[in-house]
Order: C-alpha cells, then structure tokens, then sequence
C-alpha cells in the first residue's frame, strides 16, 4: 500500500516538463557520487529508521528524514568504496576506465528505497520515472538493497527496465523467480537453503517445539510459511508464529512478550531485520523474560552497535546463520585510514565520525541527515580515535560487507568482459554506449573472482552457490562476542552438510548445556507416544507398551510384538526368553507328587504282600484271591504312573502317559465290577437247583477283565496309530511362559479312552449298589460302592479343574485325580480287610463268615414269611 501510494505522488511528476538541464525542483534526494566513466547506483541501509512526511498534494513533498546511523551498516557502503578503490587501482581489470559510484540511503523504507533507485535512474536526484538526464557517464546496474523487502520493490521496477541489479543481502527465495525479477542477482544464498539449515540446527539440537517470531511484511511472511513447512517436515512442531508489526506500538509488543512468556517453547525462531525487533527485545528484558534461546535467520544481521544492553541480555546465547565471508585483505588498513578531514567525499564520513566518538563536526558542507545530534565536544584529529575504528566496525565478521564488495567485483568483471569483447557474451560495448541490458546479460555469462576467494558464477536464477556460517552470540563480563561453531554447505557430503562444533556454544545462564524444547518430556524406551488430542503430534503422552509388546528406542511411535517365543520384560525395553514350564522333579510340587505316588505304591505293594501271605484265611479266600491280586497289581501300576507325568514331555512319554493310564485303569475297574459280578453270582447260586451255579468259578471274573481290557486297548491303538500324541511347545495360553505339554493329538481318542473307564465305572458302582444289602463280612459290594462313589466324585470333580488350569498345574490336576481314585479303591476295599486280617484276627475265620451268611438267610425267609 505505501509503494502504491509513493507512486500515486509520482505520477503528477511524470507529466511535468522537465526544463532544460533536467533539473526538477522538490523530492531532492541526497546522493554520494564518486565520478567514473562508468557508474554503478547504490541502495544502501545506513539509518535504522526515517521520520515519514505528512504529504500536502498542493506542495513539492518534503524529503525523507533519516535518523539512527548504524555503523554496522555504514561498513557495507565502505565494503564498496573499496572494492571500487581496488578495481581502479587493477593494471587488469577494466583497464584505462575508471568505475565509479552513485549511493543512495533506504534508510528501512520501502517508499525510499522506491525513490531512491528512481533518482539514480534519472540522474536528477528526484525520483523521475522515465527519464535518463546522466549527462557523463551511463549508470550500468544498481548494487542493493541489504534487507529482502526493500530490495523486492526495488526489482520490480529495474526487471522491468531491464536494468542489473545485485543485492548483498536479499534472501528471499521468491527473488529467484526469473519471470517476476529477471534482472535480479545476488551474491548471498537464497533462503530456500537457509530454511534447511535451520530446520537441520533444530534437528541437530533434539528441539521439537519452537516458536517462531516473523515480521509482518511480505518477507516475513513468505519466509515464515516456508520456515514452519521445513520444520514441520523433519517431525518438529510450531509452537506459535507471531507477526512483529512494523508500528512498534506498545499494545503489540506487550501482547508479543506475554506470549514468549508464557509458551513452553524455550526456543524461538527469529525472521525477521534486527530495527523491527529492537523494541521487543527491550520489553523482553523488562519483563524478565530472559531464558529463551534465540536462533536467528540470515535475515537478521547480528551486530552489537544496533542493540541495547538489555537487548543483549535477552539474546546471549542465540544462535543464527550469517552468509559465509572470506577475508579482505588491506580492509582493516583502510579502515584506519578513515578520517572526515582527510576523506571529506567519503559517503556518510561525517555522521560516521559524530556517531562512533560523541563529537560534533563543525565542518561545513554537510549534507542532510549528517547534521551531528550528539550534542558533543568538537571533533578532533586524535590519532588514537582511528586505532578504535576496526573493532567499531566490527572486522571480526565481514558479512554482508564482503558481499557489497563481490557485488562490485560482478559488475568490474562483466564491464571487461563487455568491453573486451570477450567470446562467452557475445556482445561487444564501447565505454560511451553501455547499456543496462548488455551489461545483465555479461552478468549472466562471466564469472568473477575477487583478490581472495575462488571463482563466483551467478546460476540461472541469478543466485550462487549456498553457503552459511553458524555462529553463537556470547555476552562474557558485559561484553559482547560473536563466535563461528559451525557452517553449512548444501553442496557437501551428506554427512557433512551441517557442521557444527556444540562444545563452543556457551547458552544464556539459564542453561549450562543445550537447552530443552519440547512439548512433552521424551517417551523413554518401554513406552510408546500417543498424541493428545487437538494438539500437534509433538504434544503426547508417554503410554506403557502392552504385555507382550516392547520399544527399544525414545519416543517410539509404536510398539513392536516380541517373537513367539520371547516376552517383554517388565521395563517393556527388549524381549527376553519366555520361562519354559513343565512339571519338574526339581520343584515342590512335583516332589510331593513323586512321595505321594510312591508311597501309595508301596502301601499297595505291602497289601499285595499281606494278601499273599495270609492268602489261605477265609477273608481273603471270600474276596477272590484271583481279582485281589489283579487288582492290586494294576493299582500299583497306576500310582507309578504318576511318574510318566511328572518331568520334560518326550515323545516316549507323551506316548505313554495316557494310553498305559487307560490301559491299566481300565483292568483296576473291571476287576472291580468283576468282584461284583462274583459277589452277586456266589449270593443268587446258593440253592443246589439255581441255573447261576454253572456259572460260579473264574470264567466270568476273566471274561470280564480280559473283554474290557481288550477293548481300552483297542481304543488306544487306534489312537496311537491315528493320531498319536506328542511332544509341543504351549506359546498362547500363558503371555510369558512356554509350557512344555503333550498334546493328546484327536481329542475324540482320548475323550473315548476316560468314556469308557467312566462307563466301567458308572457299571460296577451300579452293580455293587444293587448288591450292597450282603452280608458285608462275606462279600464286599458295600465297600466296591463306596470305593465307586469316591471315584466317580474325583472324576466328576476334575473335569472343571481341569479345564480351569494351564501349564504344570493341569499336570498335577491329572495326577491328583489319578492318585485319589487309586487310593480310593485301594482304601476303600482292602484296608477294612487288612484291619481285620492283621488286628481283628478272631473274626478271619469260617465260623465267624458263616455265622453271619446263616442269619442273613433266615432273615431273607422270615421277610418272605
């Protein structure tokens, strides 16, 4: 709006008639000139700000008013004055022409920068558009500005003339578009890289939150969008982006304090010229906000003399990128040769001496805007005021500097090759009639190379190769210090393209080492990030990773699944082996196992050894001495094959453990429904007439063992030789165990075998219960029915027991089952005639068996009766 505004008083200018001479009155705009036979304009920033006229349409404009001489800024207008001085003085380069200058003060103004360049357009020092009134010698391109958004206006108007312009310090990647600014060049890196290397700084240091400040002008916001997207695209977040508006208004700045204050970021990116943010940094200080680390673009030019003390406070620490300088040799010299009484026709010379000693020059002649406001003692030849001037000047960094001086060694080159008539161009120019277009199109074509340096060529976007510096602000004891650690070079190896040395960086005193600047503390490894919601992704919570699942890193996105035979620790940071279970002989609980299962076999084994020892008394001869023995052999068996099951599962064992119990069970039960069987027989075939007396002897007893035998060994063979178990390893019942078990193979196999041991069961204990009214001291149908239930409950009890355990415990729920029905028919049936065989001997006698079977006839013929 103030450029269209600036040309808007332009255009009644354009249509006056310029009287003879080209002198126009009013807009007079002071210029520095240096004669030559050719010229180059310069736009330069010297002042750190203007006073803008209040305009009357019915009178000529005043001029600009500038105010604040930088010295900083004033070095780069004396980076040109030498490298013009060098070029003059060069038996090689442009040989016999001298080159001189025309230089012009911005002074942080768009409208001035505007004007400017149109006054050295004309000649006339008025801003008169269209018209050439240089009556010696032809201004061949324009050198300028040092800020982006004063030299973007600037390109407007010369892309359109055709006119050569390189600017020293102009970044802004929208200045290498070639169709909107094809005469633009410049000898600094276009930001496009510059927004890489701050992206790769933010990286480098672990930063995922910062804030960033822009200023609020076409550049700002430009660079600034593209800045967050660099950011944003290596996985850092944007805490805040705030405009520093170009009214300074202390509303605005006291709405940005709060918010750097208040914001978790310690890192803030700045975007922004150093003027526009000497307020805020005064109001930062003020206000105690004082830890935040700062990380400077190219755009911000880090000079001590602009800022105040506090402004220092707030950036000791900062960190920024400067475009990469080489030394000038016989600068410094220069430099200290500098005097107003000696150098009169030195731009600013003057204001520059006033400025940096607090004098006031009384000499005549000087221009506007040098007019001395320090109010000082008069200025004098002291000779140790000019020891003073390299470290005014700053001369341990020559940035910016150094390329106002390669901006002229572009424009001394493509002269000579212009002028040479040199091949590449193909174009040839005599010294009167140069033209702007021939001299662009030179510069496009002709390298350049200054006293020290290598070779310069401007690429097709009028841009070079990209470079920078990384250097640290350090306040140390109230003084200031500016420290290279590092560079970054695009064009390198990839591990090399930032290079930075973290050990010479000295943070601000809130932080001893490298500061923190995340939304979130880092997720350590075992957790995982889950991002809050409605905030950007570097705002999360730190979740533990699932049982199973683990993260071996910080700040892992997602847990990893740990193979099948591996778990996670508790820290849930790496897998370790899952616990192999099995029922071992080495723990509690297989040892009691073992005891029990021996011991049970040792007691039946002394029964066995009593039965055959009194094998001739009555009792034992009433019971089938035949049946006893079988039936405690197989009981014995059984409680040995608890052993099967206890230790690593094998093959063998697998094979073994249910088919061999099946087996043997099935002879203990059908030994027992034999018993009844016999019992019953022995009761009904009393009478001498009975048809059941044909059937007494042991033909029944082993045709009932022997057919149910058979049978449950006609299962198990199926079984084994369809579908036999074996061996497996459990990795999905239990998370952290691999249970060693064996795995019965066809369920229906093994579901058969415990079928028909329960329906052997369910038989005898009917059986038994039908025959249970005998005389027990002559039969042993009560105890087989006892023995019966005790077996069934422990059967029908296991059945959810087994179902509700896993691992080693389903094992022992098994062999539990299998000792308690064991010891229930051994305890059950032959421990009452143990008892009586061994402590009630008096009753293990005929007459005592008789004695009871007679008075239980007479009572069945007395009911009968």
């Amino acid at each position: 709006m103030k450029t269209l505004f600036f040309l808007l008083l332009l255009l009644p200018l354009s249509a006056v008639q310029i009287p003879p001479g080209c002198m126009l009155q009013g807009w007079n705009m002071d210029t520095f000139t240096q004669p030559g036979d050719v010229m180059v304009g310069g736009i330069f920033l010297v002042y750190s700000g203007y006073d803008f006229p209040l305009v009357n349409f019915h009178e000529p404009p005043k001029p600009f008013s500038c105010k604040g001489f930088h010295i900083r800024y004033y070095r780069d207008v004396l980076g040109l004055k030498f490298a013009v001085d060098e070029i003059n003085n060069s038996p090689d380069l442009l040989p016999n022409i001298t080159l001189g200058f025309s230089l012009l003060e911005s002074c942080m103004s768009e409208l001035r920068a505007i004007g400017g360049v149109m006054s050295l357009l004309s000649g006339l020092g008025n801003p008169v558009p269209q018209y050439d009134c240089h009556s010696t010698a032809a201004m061949v391109g324009i050198v300028g500005d040092m800020v982006s958004a004063l030299s973007i206006p600037i390109a407007r108007i010369l892309g359109v003339l055709h006119y050569p312009q390189i600017s020293h310090g102009a970044s802004s990647s929208s200045l290498s578009d070639k169709v909107n600014f094809p005469s633009f060049m410049r000898t600094v890196s276009s930001n496009m890289f510059q927004n890489v290397a701050l992206s790769r700084l933010v990286n480098l240091f672990g930063w995922t939150w910062v804030g960033m400040l822009i200023v609020d002008n076409d550049v700002g916001e430009q660079g600034g969008r593209v800045i967050r997207a660099e950011i944003e695209k290596s996985g850092s977040c944007v805490a805040f982006v705030e405009k520093i508006h170009l009214s300074y208004s202390r509303k605005q700045v006291l709405r940005l304090v709060g918010i750097v204050r208040q914001s978790s970021a310690n890192v803030i990116i700045l975007h922004s010229t150093e003027p526009h943010v000497m307020a805020l940094l005064d109001a930062l200080f003020d206000d105690g906000v004082t830890g935040k680390i700062f990380i400077s673009s190219v755009s911000f030019t880090i000079t001590p003399g602009l800022f105040s003390r506090k402004a220092w406070k707030v950036l000791n620490g900062t960190v920024g990128l400067m475009p990469k300088t080489r030394p000038m040799p016989g600068f410094e010299s220069f430099l200290q040769n500098l005097h107003p009484a000696s150098n009169s026709t030195f731009p600013f010379i003057k204001p520059f001496w006033e400025t940096a000693f607090h004098c006031s020059w009384s000499g005549e002649g000087t221009l506007e805007g040098e007019k001395s406001t320090s109010g000082g003692s008069p200025c004098t030849e002291d000779g140790t005021l000019r020891m003073k001037i390299p470290e005014l000047f700053e001369i341990y960094d020559l940035s910016y500097t150094h390329h106002a001086y390669l901006a002229i060694y572009a424009y001394a080159h493509a002269l000579h090759a212009l002028l040479k008539c040199q091949p590449a161009n193909r174009i040839c120019a005599d010294v009167s009639g140069t033209q702007p277009w021939q001299v662009l199109h030179s510069l496009q074509k002709t390298p350049f190379r200054p006293p020290s340096g290598d070779t310069i060529t401007f690429d097709t976007n009028g841009d070079v190769s990209a470079s920078y510096d990384i250097v640290t602000i350090q306040i140390l004891k109230e003084e200031f210090q500016m420290l290279t650690v590092g560079s970054f070079n695009p064009e390198a190896n990839s591990g090399h393209v930032i290079d930075i040395n973290t050990s010479n960086i000295l943070w601000n005193e809130r932080f001893s080492q490298v500061p923190p600047s995340n939304c979130s503390d880092s997720c350590p490894p075992g957790y995982r990030r889950v991002t809050r919601e409605g905030q950007p992704s570097c705002c999360f919570d730190c979740v533990l990773c699932s049982a199973g699942d683990i993260s071996n890193r910080t700040d892992a996105a997602e847990c990893l699944r740990c193979p099948g035979d591996q778990w996670s620790n508790e820290e849930r940071n790496r897998c370790i082996p899952k616990i192999i279970e099995f029922l071992s002989y080495q723990e509690p609980l297989g040892i009691i196992l073992v005891l029990i299962a021996t011991g049970s076999s040792i007691l039946a084994l002394c029964i066995l050894m009593i039965f055959i020892r009194f094998k001739d008394t009555p009792v034992i001869k009433a019971t089938n001495r035949e049946l006893s023995y079988i039936l405690l052999v197989s009981l014995i068996i059984c409680f040995l094959c608890c052993l099967v099951f206890i230790g690593k599962p094998s093959t063998v064992t697998c094979l073994l453990r249910h088919t061999i119990f099946s087996v043997i069970f099935s002879v203990s039960i059908s030994s027992v429904l034999a018993k009844t069987i016999t019992v019953i027989l022995a009761f009904k075939a009393t009478q001498l007439n009975s048809p059941l007396r044909k059937w007494l002897g042991p033909t029944i007893p082993r045709i009932v063992v022997g057919l149910c035998s058979v049978l449950q060994i006609a299962i198990c063979s199926v079984w084994l030789n369809r579908s036999p178990p074996f061996q497996t390893m459990n990795t999905e019942t239990e998370n952290n165990k691999i249970i060693l078990e064996c795995n019965e193979g066809q369920k229906v196999f093994h579901y058969m075998s415990l079928g028909f041991m329960g329906f052997l069961a369910m038989i005898s204990f009917l059986v038994a219960f039908l025959a249970r009214n005998l005389p027990g001291s002559f039969n042993e149908a009560k105890l087989i029915t006892f023995s019966m239930l005790v077996f069934c409950c422990v059967w029908i009890s296991f059945i959810p027991a087994y179902l509700s355990t896993s691992g080693k415990y389903t094992v022992a729920v098994q062999i539990f089952a299998i000792l308690a029905s064991s010891a229930g028919l051994l305890s059950c049936i032959f421990l009452p005639k143990c008892c009586i065989i061994l402590l009630r001997p008096e009753r293990n006698s005929r007459q005592s068996i008789s004695v009871k079977y007679f008075r239980h006839q007479r009572l069945q013929m007395t009911t009968k009766i």
